[in-house]
């Protein structure tokens, strides 16, 4: 079995190549969706009246589903020692728990839908990748909402899930998906998930709190390398402005993107419950257009190179 940094290194390799597979999550469920299942049966069941009682449910939930998480990709490694090229079951399953090329696909799409099809195509495209209500947004606001979702996943879709592999291996990296799973599903401040999600919006928070700091940092020297994009404005905007999201985390990516394009992300947010009034990050331009979608992808991939040129250097000093 080759060593777990080489693994990982190979992992992103074959997650740059084949993507989302769908061609075979048509046939079979993919893992995060069978997470996702367990999260929601065990939300429909646990999620009832009484503050107190819906924060231990939800605690329950929380230790319930990263437990199983956990156990599934310990399974999966112990069967990759014991079997003979078993070990190609973890290169796989680490492929598929990582999302470069989904991610790139998917706002590259926006990008396409935005210069061919105009404003209601960008709307629909954009729509697929964020939680906000996309009806109101005009041309920059489909494409601020794009850039920013590139940047924030490229922390908790490629750097995070690596992040956790690195340092627990393939449980680690299960168990990190699980919490980003639930965080997404009821990781929210509405009534309904306020108390019941705490725990796991809370611990999404501090599973992310180095991985997105590192993101960022890769993002600013990315910006070294892309043609058109400013390394020094990245730096500054990435210490200055992190702190104006709302999140504890999705403020660092964020920043560094805007930064190394010279563009204004954040801003005033529309969700089902009305407008959220969210500080600007950086001091660029807001007018962003499909050109600029198209310049994030450009320090996106080169920020994924980066990423991956690290593991792969760690994986040779294992040795």
């Amino acid at each position: 079995m080759p060593e777990p940094l080489l693994l990982l290194a190979m992992a992103l390799v074959l997650d740059a190549a084949l993507g989302d597979m769908k061609w075979l999550f048509r046939h079979i469920p993919h893992p995060v969706v069978l997470v996702g299942r367990l999260i929601g049966a065990l939300d429909r069941k646990l999620n009832r009246r009484g503050v107190a009682a819906r924060l231990v449910r939800g605690a329950i939930v929380v230790v319930v589903v990263v437990a199983i998480s956990a156990g599934c990709g310990w399974a999966v490694h112990r069967f990759a020692q014991s079997v003979p090229h078993g070990w190609l079951a973890e290169l796989a399953l680490g492929a598929v728990l990582l999302a470069q090329r989904g991610l790139y696909v998917h706002v590259r799409d926006v990008a396409q839908a935005l210069a061919q099809g105009g404003i209601g195509a960008g709307r629909v495209a954009v729509g697929h990748i964020v939680g906000r209500d996309v009806s109101a947004l005009d041309e920059p606001g489909v494409s601020r909402a794009a850039i920013e979702t590139l940047a924030e996943n490229f922390a908790d879709g490629v750097v995070a899930p690596v992040f956790w592999y690195a340092v627990f291996g393939l449980p680690g990296m299960c168990a990190y998906k699980a919490i980003n799973t639930m965080d997404s599903m009821i990781g929210y401040k509405s009534p309904q998930y306020r108390n019941f999600g705490m725990t796991a919006a809370r611990l999404d928070d501090v599973a992310n709190w180095i991985p997105a700091r590192l993101a960022g940092a890769l993002i600013v020297l990315a910006a070294a390398f892309a043609p058109t994009a400013h390394p020094t404005r990245a730096l500054r905007v990435f210490w200055r402005d992190s702190g104006k999201h709302d999140s504890p985390n999705a403020g660092w990516p964020e920043a560094a993107m805007a930064g190394a394009l010279n563009l204004a992300l954040g801003g005033p947010r529309h969700y089902e419950g009305g407008v959220t009034k969210t500080q600007w990050i950086g001091d660029g331009d807001p007018r962003a257009g499909a050109d600029d979608i198209r310049r994030a992808l450009v320090v996106f991939t080169i920020a994924c190179l980066l990423n991956g040129l690290v593991v792969a250097c760690l994986a040779l000093l294992s040795f």
